[in-house]
């Protein structure tokens, strides 16, 4: 197996560029950093019951529709971005786009210019396991159909923004309302030469 130390060092610089969007953020933001210096394996979790996942905010590949892709966790009982462990060998970012593709059957894909860290949360992930969930912004086309893979949970849709925190908790409204801040940033950059 293939040692942790590149990829826990890419993300250790990703969250040292990160800006968390509240106290909440900044307080988890400060523990997924200290994980990645105190575990031998950030990513296993076969090493402990503390690990990083990755999951994706995604959002329509086209401006103009203020939607995200939700699914409902079949474990959890809760609506829910896409998302999960990441695989030995993968990054954080990697992971996301894994779980994105295989848990809607969408052809997500990272902003042009790479992968962008939008939000950080940790969270009980059950059996005994902790989340260090590093949230990505991710595009896909909402004309496109879901095909999540088998077994993976056939409940999910592309729902409006403004109503998420009817339909599911805080930290997601709040890790799209920072997807979207990034989306909308990007969007008015100048055209490098």
């Amino acid at each position: 197996m293939s040692s942790p130390l590149p990829r826990t060092l890419d993300l250790a610089r990703r969250l040292a560029d990160h800006q968390p969007g509240d106290a909440v953020e900044a307080a988890h933001l400060v523990r997924v950093r200290a994980a990645l210096v105190d575990l031998a394996d950030p990513f296993s979790e076969e090493d402990g019951p503390v690990h990083v996942t990755g999951s994706a905010i995604l959002l329509p590949r086209y401006g103009g529709d203020d939607r995200t892709v939700l699914h409902l966790h079949k474990r959890l009982g809760r609506w829910l971005q896409p998302g999960g462990h990441v695989d030995p060998g993968e990054t954080a970012q990697d992971g996301a786009l894994r779980e994105a593709r295989e848990e809607t059957g969408l052809d997500a894909i990272h902003p042009a210019d790479g992968p962008r860290l939008v939000h950080v949360h940790v969270h009980d992930g059950g059996r005994g396991h902790t989340h260090l969930d590093t949230r990505w912004l991710l595009f896909a086309d909402p004309a496109e159909p879901f095909a999540p893979a088998e077994g993976e949970s056939d409940r999910l849709g592309w729902f409006e923004v403004a109503d998420l925190a009817e339909i599911s908790d805080g930290t997601v409204t709040a890790a799209v309302a920072a997807a979207r801040r990034a989306r909308v940033l990007d969007q008015h950059r100048p055209a490098s030469d």
